[in-house]
């Protein structure tokens, strides 16, 4: 049995702080800010900074850091928290970041391909990627959910890494 073609919703809570320092609910919806690449996989930011440490000011007149336009990589010194749907079947292309990435599978299976290797992950598998060279694979006839978390890091000086405003999928 396959699964359906247009990747599910991805919902996102954003808590902050009221002028007065109460704990509250900022944001409360659908992560908008998407991408759809060839086959239908479809990558959409949930938040990202500019700068370490964070600004995490208090006050509801935030910026949503979640409707800017990034591509792959994060903003200089900055973060890019984003969630892809990987459509069945799927293949993404060869690429390379200058980042420290956290990968967590949530659901479904899919394969990182790197140089000379192949890794399956599954759903509660996660990975720390150092700048390597990779593609994603869903072999599957089910879509596959991961978060991603990319942090800029010193460049590696080698090969040709995406930077700026170039999009392959993370």
């Amino acid at each position: 049995m396959s699964s359906p073609e247009v990747a599910p919703n991805l919902h996102r809570v954003v808590t902050g702080h009221d002028a007065g320092g109460t704990a509250i609910v900022i944001l409360d919806d659908d992560a908008q800010n998407a991408r759809l690449f060839e086959g239908g996989t479809v990558s959409r930011l949930v938040w990202s900074t500019d700068r370490t440490p964070a600004d995490i000011r208090m006050g509801t007149s935030i910026e949503d850091a979640g409707a800017r336009r990034l591509a792959t990589a994060p903003p200089p010194n900055g973060s890019r928290f984003a969630v892809i749907d990987f459509a069945p079947y799927s293949i993404g292309p060869m690429h390379r970041t200058e980042t420290l990435d956290y990968v967590l599978v949530l659901s479904g299976d899919v394969e990182m391909q790197l140089d000379n290797t192949c890794i399956s992950l599954k759903a509660g598998d996660v990975l720390v990627q150092r700048g390597t060279n990779h593609s994603w694979i869903n072999k599957t006839d089910q879509w596959a959910r991961v978060a991603f978390v990319l942090l800029d890091a010193n460049p590696l000086g080698i090969g040709r890494p995406i930077t700026g405003n170039q999009s392959p999928v993370e």
